[in-house]
């Protein structure tokens, strides 16, 4: 028998095509794909007996949705008005592609995952998604965390890609490469990525809107903040998370100090909070300017307590003082982009983008900084660099040099 999913009824149209089939959950078919919901009474029946639809088609209703909802977004359409956006009443082939896998790289999954977050409870059969945006995600990191971190802090001073998932992704992949760092064992790296992941899935499309607020938050925006953790718990297990560990660190991750959680359970809610916040730091707001990652990195450290000193150290030696995708001056006088991680948390590797004039080099130059002539002079805030970076220059450079 298909495995079947609850139908939003009170997200269908009257009077509008329904683009999948409508079933019982006993099998009885109850609306064939393209007849109308005709009226409330029509939609109640269906409720009566509980309107299921397969999978596969609830999966791909949710591509729909997704794919206006990213044309709403570009267009620079209202976002709050998403709760009240009706499903689509057409479903196109290319929306019936496997629904648990995620293709791509790390601005694919940037993508997808702003979706999910944006509908929150709204989402149709959401967990599918998120376990293989969990599963690709680890899947990148492992095979190239470097090209991670790279194209997710370039994409970091970019507002209007959705900062929500942005800052998501990275805070992920920080605490997996801490918790590297710190000897976790590996069955928390899932944990950790899922946590980061929906984290903020309470106030997803307010996290973006205050990036972008010329004002300081007001005071429902403060109780929306200070509310979100319980918000999101209670949106991950309305879809579906089942996962208690996934749901303590949410939970938890605003105030970890208020937690009970012990052992390897309150390292990882540490690990999560302090990458939040250090990766909210690093991101421009229209209110102030980022801090330098170099800058944001040290005052984390400086801030050690004896129960947190070793997280902290382990973040800073994960992501280093000059991350993949931030920009440095060197001693050479030109301008480089942070390719990869070196051997120590001030000397990456690095591609020289203009030479010693300002000029653009139209072929990146490899630099390693741990030889003096090269090493890095100061760390640049990314609207001081006015050279459009091409990632695959980056990737061939990082290929042909193996760093």
């Amino acid at each position: 028998m298909p495995s079947y999913v609850p139908v939003p009824l009170d997200r269908v149209q009257f009077g509008k095509p329904v683009p999948v089939d409508v079933w019982s959950p006993s099998g009885i078919l109850l609306l064939r794909r393209g007849q109308q919901l005709q009226s409330a009474a029509h939609r109640d029946k269906l409720s009566n007996h509980h309107a299921c639809m397969t999978e596969s088609d609830a999966m791909a209703w949710q591509r729909s949705l997704e794919r206006i909802m990213r044309a709403v977004y570009l267009d620079g359409g209202d976002m709050s008005l998403l709760d009240q956006m009706p499903l689509p009443t057409e479903i196109v082939e290319q929306d019936y592609l496997p629904g648990h896998e995620v293709h791509g790289g790390w601005l694919d999954l940037q993508d997808i995952l702003r979706g999910v977050l944006y509908q929150g409870e709204a989402a149709v059969s959401p967990m599918p998604r998120l376990q293989a945006l969990e599963d690709k995600a680890l899947k990148l990191a492992q095979e190239d965390a470097d090209e991670g971190l790279f194209i997710l802090m370039q994409t970091l001073p970019d507002l209007h890609l959705g900062y929500c998932a942005t800052h998501a992704l990275l805070c992920g992949l920080v605490c997996v490469l801490s918790a590297d760092k710190l000897g976790l064992p590996p069955h928390t790296h899932p944990t950790l990525m899922r946590a980061a992941m929906v984290m903020n899935i309470g106030m997803a499309r307010l996290q973006d809107s205050l990036a972008q607020q010329h004002a300081q938050p007001n005071e429902a925006q403060r109780h929306a903040i200070d509310e979100h953790a319980e918000l999101g718990v209670h949106i991950l297990q309305t879809v579906g998370e089942q996962r208690q560990s996934v749901l303590d660190l949410v939970r938890g991750h605003h105030l970890p100090d208020t937690s009970d959680l012990q052992g390897h359970s309150l390292t990882m809610l540490q690990l999560l909070h302090l990458s939040d916040v250090l990766m909210a730091k690093m991101a421009p707001r229209k209110v102030r300017a980022a801090l330098l990652p170099l800058t944001a990195t040290k005052s984390m450290v400086m801030q050690s307590t004896e129960t947190t000193a070793g997280l902290r150290r382990a973040i800073a030696s994960a992501l280093g003082f000059y991350p993949p995708g931030s920009y440095v001056a060197l001693a050479s006088g030109e301008t480089a982009v942070v390719i990869s991680r070196g051997a120590r948390a001030n000397t990456p590797h690095v591609a020289a983008i203009t030479n010693a004039s300002g000029l653009a080099l139209g072929k990146y130059l490899y630099r390693d900084t741990s030889h003096t002539e090269q090493a890095v002079k100061s760390p640049l805030e990314p609207h001081t660099v006015h050279v459009t970076v091409n990632p695959q220059k980056v990737r061939q450079l990082r290929q042909h040099y193996g760093v």
